[in-house]
Parts: C-alpha cells; structure tokens; sequence
C-alpha cells in the first residue's frame, strides 16, 4: 500500500439542540460532503434522549443522498421500544446502526431489558436478520467502566460474536493501543475491521474535558504543548493538525480499514486532515 493510498473515511455528527445549529450543520455537512464519506453516523443522547433529533438528522441525510448511520443505545430501553425504534429506521432507509450500551443519564438506575451492547446487538440480529450492518465501539485503550483489560476484551468479542459486523474505536492519540488491541481480539479469534475513531485537536480546554470523561489519554508530551500554547488558538489547531495527521499516517501505514472522524458539528478540521492526507 503506498502512503498516499486513499483508505475510506466515515463522519460523526451530533444533533443539535436548536433551529440554528440545525441550519449549521446542513452547512457543516456540505463541505464534509466533499471527502465523499462512506457514511455519516449520528449520535444518541444519554438513555436516548436525543432520538427525534438524531432520526430527523439521520432522515435529512438520507434524503442528501449519503448512507447515514444511526446510533442506537439501549439503557433504559425495552425489547417493545427497540423494535419500534428499528422499523422506524428500517422504513427511512437506513441501512447501518451504532449499537452501544450508551450512557446512563444522570441519577438514574439500571433500569431496561438490556444490559449489555452484546445483548442489543443479538437482539437485532435476531429481529432484523441481516438487513443492518452493525457498528460496535472498541475501546484500544480499555473502557473506563471495565473491571480488567481482559474483561474489555472479552466484552468486545462477545459483540462480535452477538452479529457485529465492525467496530469503530473511542479516539486515541497513541496508535501502539489501536495496533496492540487489533492483535489482542484477533488472539481471541474476533476478525472484523476495527475503524480508529479520529478526534481533530481544535481547543485544549475541549480535549482535556472529553478525555477526562472518556478515558482517551492525551500523552503527556501532548497535554504540555497544548498547555504552553495558553489561549493562542491559531498555535494550538497548528499543532493538532500535525499531530493528528501523524497519527492517522501511522495507522494508515499499519492497515487501519478506514478512519472515521468525530467532527463535533464542524468541518474545517476534518477537511484540513483529509487534504494533508491526500485524500
């Protein structure tokens, strides 16, 4: 594979919460247009709060005629609302799903059918057959809630083992975790594309709120370039840039399937890495 060899890429949007970020992101989503995605997913709010919003994003989309991929959580969820939820995306057209455990919302118990990503994903294997490809999240440098590196792993392969077709990562900035939990499922006997999850470095404050929350770790020499930077925001997307496009060169080198960008409703980071990409 040569070094400028285009790899396929997907985007990840949110829904937004107002008429005018609505608006935006028709915007954002026509320049993003441009990288001819393989498909743009959309996410779901803690216990599924967000889901008219990200079916309405979804539809919208459709409709641009790009292949859109719901995201789907199950906390909270019954086996009823999951089959609605599935014949609603079914009859939009909507060929591909995110299925994920999702976030508990705040003060909330564990309430629902499902208790686990793998018992959702054999639930719609089971209901659906194969008319959706499956997504499930991978976690190369180990979930925050997981009791064992092993334990994470295993979780893993039981989602693939439940039907999942592929896998995109939460966002990392160290490959040798990507290249390592590859390996590690693949000693497991799990073979299904495992996508690296791009995060664009654009604001620290950002970063270093998502990571802390998520369980991403920013590399020291990282965090402290960005802290020396201060408020200086054109020095800090510079140098995210660069190392963000290392980064995705270096899993592109490796065989990474393809890479899929969580945008945060924005372009200009995203377009300004595909193009130092060559893509």
């Amino acid at each position: 594979m040569n070094a400028t060899s285009r790899i396929p890429v997907s985007v990840e949007f949110f829904p937004p919460k107002t008429p005018e970020g609505v608006e935006k992101l028709r915007v954002v989503r026509q320049r993003l247009y441009t990288l001819k995605p393989e498909f743009c997913s959309v996410t779901f709010g803690a216990g599924g709060s967000t889901q008219e919003g990200t079916f309405k994003a979804v539809s919208e989309i459709l409709a641009e005629g790009v292949s859109a991929a719901s995201h789907f959580s199950c906390i909270g969820a019954t086996r009823e609302t999951v089959r609605v939820q599935l014949a609603t995306l079914k009859s939009m057209g909507v060929k591909r799903l995110v299925a994920l455990r999702g976030d508990m919302p705040s003060g909330y118990g564990a309430g629902g059918e499902f208790h686990y990503a793998s018992d959702l994903v054999a639930f719609i294997r089971q209901e659906t057959g194969n008319d959706f490809h499956i997504e499930v999240a991978a976690y190369p440098e180990v979930h925050p809630q997981a009791k064992s590196p092993d334990s994470d792993l295993q979780a893993f392969a039981a989602k693939v083992k439940a039907g999942a077709n592929s896998a995109i990562t939460q966002y990392f900035y160290n490959p040798d975790a990507y290249f390592r939990f590859v390996d590690d499922v693949a000693a497991l006997g799990v073979h299904v594309p495992v996508v690296p999850g791009i995060m664009p470095i654009t604001s620290s404050t950002q970063l270093m709120r998502f990571s802390d929350a998520s369980g991403a770790e920013i590399p020291r020499w990282i965090r402290l370039r960005l802290q020396s930077f201060g408020d200086d925001t054109a020095s800090i997307k510079a140098f995210g840039l660069d190392v963000v496009t290392s980064l995705c060169e270096q899993l592109r080198a490796g065989g990474a399937p393809a890479l899929h960008f969580y945008t945060m409703n924005q372009s200009v980071a995203t377009v300004a890495l595909c193009e130092r990409l060559g893509f």
